[in-house]
């Protein structure tokens, strides 16, 4: 009997659990999807390292994943209140007829179970075939190898999804049966006759409070957004802890203010419904001022995880062209200290059995220089203070980076970009890491002159060159001087490249048969040498450590982001659709005095859009300067595509933010016509 009354009670609720069986769908969707990643790539064909990126992926995100349970499990409980509140009369009559409360437990278990058991089936299925499309994806981000791949089905993320869900789910059954013990029939019978008092707080200290709080946001905007070289961990931690009080404090004020500032706009607050629209959301607002701050930084870091990652991928593929133009870079330290044996790399292969010119279809052999006279510190001249307020880690101590005019040139002949022109008494320097070039900037425009092994040099140019050395997907050259031949003493070299591309296309055999010549003859050479090698970089290492380092991020950023997106989503639903459920009553009142039905869903239309856009506003403003914090740490990557990164985030945000608030919309008004 209690199975038969459960089940004909979700067939009659349907459209009350609709947003609640769509969150939960998609909940178990996503949660299988991003756990199923590491198993629905294991027949796929690709190389050790990018094996090793995926086990890494597949760790990070089953950690993660702990805590994307917990918020989902905050839903679900969150979910829950709201469908018990919509069921009071139900229960009043349970008890009115001698039904005890645990039978009326009995059947809230047998409802849960059975919309557990549901919601979980259809998000697991839906699930299972959409990580066939991520599947996909892995592939195209890895260019791995999918002729070997069939359809298949992860047992471990079927296994973990099942087990957080029943956990969650378990703590959702305790939760209810706790709530029916405490449940009085008085209560039951006059929760639709409630109204909720607005307490009208006192608007001067609203006011003074706001402004406080705008204030001490506007501070920690300025460090973060605009100082962020000099923010220690202490000062991170302080400046988040004052943003968290202050979105609070803000929206406790507005949820005073809102009312008392209509309510002073004669012209608008009489006009329509609008008395009746505004006092609904004050009435919502005041509800809702922690569960909106935690709503609002939960958008906040879901716009900053959603865009940052995607930056991050779009700018490391895109540097993967630009930056790494070349296969191979071998680096050699020169140790002046040992006699001169081989006066280059190639001399050092040739003379023990191994020409490796052979090997590269063009290449270059070059040496870099340093002065012990022109440190890092000496380029920055009376900024140096500055520089070092700011750059606090940095190593002043040591040589800037030196090259002569002819080897860089030669260098960009190989890698196919524009040489460099220099009289006799200047010098060029190179940068692309953005805020270290905005500093030596600063010192190149004052005409900035250095000593070099000592000759003295004017700079060509009033700023840094876009320039580079190394192969890499990063801009990390913080400064290189490029000078006249004549001006650099040959002795004082430190380091030795050979940096050139691979004639055989097989450019996987070509650097393993590249790499173990070089080795040998290294080993031949033995210990007591001039040259020493240091490090060898490969475009193909290269591309594989950025396409993992792409691929973690970018699927990190969408597993927080998704989740957050839903979780802030379906709790904002819910609480619109229980103010809908409370307010029914106050709908047939106007329709009684003579509202007409398109200006009650106007009212509506408002009331909802306000209750979706007043965390979003908020978020946004923090987004934009936790997002120029961001570009700091990013700027290694480059920044570049940084607004399709925004737009790719919009679009995802209007999605299912703007599905949402669509969907609540709609509910609400089915709800508030449901008594007409």
């Amino acid at each position: 009997m209690l199975f038969k009354l459960s089940l004909s009670n979700i067939r009659k609720s349907l459209r009350d659990y609709a947003i609640y069986f769509f969150t939960l769908i998609i909940g178990v969707a996503i949660f299988y999807i991003f756990n199923a990643i590491s198993g629905q790539t294991a027949m796929m064909k690709m190389s050790e390292a990018q094996y090793e990126i995926i086990q890494l992926l597949g760790t990070t995100i089953s950690g993660m994943s702990v805590f994307i349970a917990g918020v989902l499990g905050f839903l679900i409980v969150y979910a829950s209140r709201f469908l018990m509140k919509r069921r009071n009369k139900e229960f009043a009559l349970y008890m009115m007829l001698g039904m005890g409360k645990r039978k009326i437990s009995a059947i809230l278990l047998i409802e849960t179970v059975m919309i557990g058991i549901g919601s979980l089936v259809v998000g697991l299925l839906i699930g299972i075939g959409l990580s066939q499309l991520t599947s996909a994806l892995v592939a195209n981000l890895f260019e791995a190898d999918m002729t070997s791949y069939r359809f298949t089905v992860s047992t471990e993320a079927i296994m973990k999804t099942i087990i957080y869900f029943a956990v969650m789910y378990a703590v959702v059954m305790v939760f209810n049966s706790f709530i029916v013990t405490k449940m009085k029939l008085i209560d039951l019978i006059q929760s639709g006759k409630k109204s909720e008092q607005i307490k009208l707080k006192n608007p001067v200290l609203c006011v003074v409070i706001f402004l406080l709080s705008a204030a001490a946001l506007g501070f920690a905007y300025y460090k973060v957004g605009y100082n962020s070289t000099t923010v220690t961990r202490n000062g991170m931690i302080t400046y988040i802890g004052i943003g968290i009080v202050s979105t609070f404090l803000i929206f406790w004020s507005v949820s005073g203010m809102l009312l008392r500032v209509m309510m002073s706009m004669k012209n608008i607050y009489h006009r329509g419904l609008n008395s009746f629209t505004f006092r609904q959301v004050s009435s919502k607002v005041n509800t809702m001022v922690f569960s909106m701050t935690v709503i609002c930084l939960m958008l906040f870091l879901t716009i900053c995880a959603l865009a940052s990652s995607f930056s991050v991928r779009n700018s490391m593929n895109q540097n993967l062209d630009t930056l790494c133009p070349v296969d191979y870079e071998v680096m050699f330290n020169c140790d002046n200290k040992v006699d001169k044996k081989y006066d280059s790399i190639t001399e050092l292969c040739s003379a023990n059995n191994y020409e490796i010119t052979e090997d590269f279809s063009k290449y270059t052999d070059f040496r870099t220089y340093g002065d012990s006279d022109f440190l890092f510190a000496d380029a920055f001249g009376d900024k140096i203070d500055e520089v070092k307020a700011q750059y606090a880690f940095l190593n002043y101590e040591a040589p800037e980076q030196i090259v002569k005019l002819s080897d860089y040139n030669a260098l960009m002949e190989v890698y196919g970009r524009e040489k460099l022109s220099l009289n006799d008494d200047e010098f060029i320097v190179l940068c692309n890491y953005t805020s270290m070039k905005s500093l030596r900037d600063s010192t190149l425009r004052k005409g900035q002159e250095i000593t070099i092994f000592g000759k003295k040099l004017k700079s060509r140019y009033d700023e840094c060159q876009d320039g580079f050395i190394d192969i890499s997907t990063e801009h990390i050259n913080a400064g290189l001087f490029v000078v006249p031949d004549n001006a650099v003493d040959e002795s004082c070299a430190v380091f030795e490249y050979f940096i050139g591309s691979y004639k055989s296309d097989d450019k996987k055999s070509a650097e393993e048969n590249v790499k173990s010549k070089i080795q040998s003859a290294v080993d031949s050479a033995g210990e007591d040498t001039n040259i020493k090698l240091m490090g060898r970089t490969t475009k193909i290492e290269i591309s594989e450590s950025a396409v993992g380092l792409g691929a973690v991020v970018t699927f990190l950023g969408l597993y927080i982001g998704l989740v957050f997106l839903i979780a802030c989503g379906a709790i904002l639903a819910l609480k619109e659709l229980s103010e809908s459920v409370d307010s029914i009553g106050r709908y047939e009142m106007l329709r009684k005095i003579g509202a007409e039905e398109s200006d009650i869903s106007k009212s509506l239309f408002c009331q909802t859009s306000i209750f979706f856009l007043l965390p979003m506003i908020l978020a946004v403003f923090h987004s934009i300067f936790g997002m120029k914090y961001s570009v700091y740490f990013l700027q290694v990557f480059g920044t570049d595509n940084i607004s399709s990164s925004i737009t790719a985030t919009s679009a995802i945000i209007l999605l299912i933010y703007g599905g949402y608030f669509l969907v609540t919309y709609f509910c609400s008004k089915g709800i508030v016509k449901g008594k007409k």
